[in-house]
């Protein structure tokens, strides 16, 4: 069944009103007619099975027929923090994270960071990427949006460190731990507590400088290796939440 994302304030005690976008793809791509069912979430808590009982040119009208419970949201709220990439790179990292459980998005710019970023087409970009996420969210049957922050600089970025729970540097001249040893202590806490914030940090092409690695550690992030593979940025950002997902039980892990 079709789920579309709609504003707290669109969701009534009886009926929904969809908005935007979202009534064009359900009158000429999905060619819905009064009587068939939808589902929508309202981004927060809730989220319900509705009945089209009216197609507007600028609005849909549908009454509830069943609230549903929300169970496509991980326990831990992460965050992949990733360095600026070149081309469609950033939108293949947030329409596969969104879907593997990301919680929200941080691009940032870094000391190798090749693509040269335009701040006058922020605006264009950005709204362009928080319209990937929510595609991805309806089709992967979340009941959040993941959040896309606009890009920080690479101070900016360590300004946030101390905000979460357990920070990860995914570095590939680690030799040292992996991912998998820096979650463990984490993971074994989760049968207790649940709200654990975790932000996975990614770096471009070409990989972070040692000196960027060294400045994230000294504000609390724990430098990681992936494996004994180099994998491009795009790969490393889904890998490293599909390890977290998993080693968390999101998976079949714990």
């Amino acid at each position: 069944m079709q789920r579309y994302f709609i504003e707290p304030e669109q969701f009534g005690d009886q009926t929904v009103r969809i908005l935007g976008e979202d009534v064009r793809h359900i009158s000429k791509v999905m060619r819905s007619k009064p009587g068939d069912k939808v589902i929508v979430s309202d981004g927060v808590s809730r989220v319900a099975i509705v009945e089209i009982t009216s197609i507007e040119t600028d609005e849909v009208t549908a009454d509830i027929t069943e609230h549903l419970n929300s169970t496509g949201e991980p326990w831990l709220h992460v965050t992949v923090a990733q360095s600026l990439p070149k081309g469609d790179k950033m939108e293949t990292v947030i329409q596969k994270c969104t879907e593997i459980g990301a919680a929200a998005f941080l691009p940032f710019e870094s000391e190798r960071t090749v693509v040269q970023y335009d701040h006058k087409k922020e605006e264009k970009r950005t709204a362009r990427w928080r319209k990937i996420a929510k595609e991805a969210a309806e089709q992967a049957h979340r009941s959040i949006i993941p959040v896309v922050e606009n890009p920080v600089s690479w101070k900016g970025l360590l300004s946030v460190l101390p905000e979460y729970d357990l920070v990860c540097i995914c570095y590939e001249k680690e030799q040292g731990q992996q991912l998998r040893e820096v979650l463990s202590p984490f993971v074994k806490q989760l049968e207790t507590q649940r709200t654990y914030k975790l932000l996975v940090v990614v770096g471009p092409e070409g990989g972070f400088a040692e000196n960027e690695v060294t400045e994230a550690e000294a504000v609390g992030a724990k430098s990681t290796g992936l494996g004994r593979r180099i994998l491009r940025t795009e790969t490393a950002a889904m890998a490293a939440l599909t390890c977290i997902m998993y080693e968390s039980g999101e998976m079949g892990g714990v």
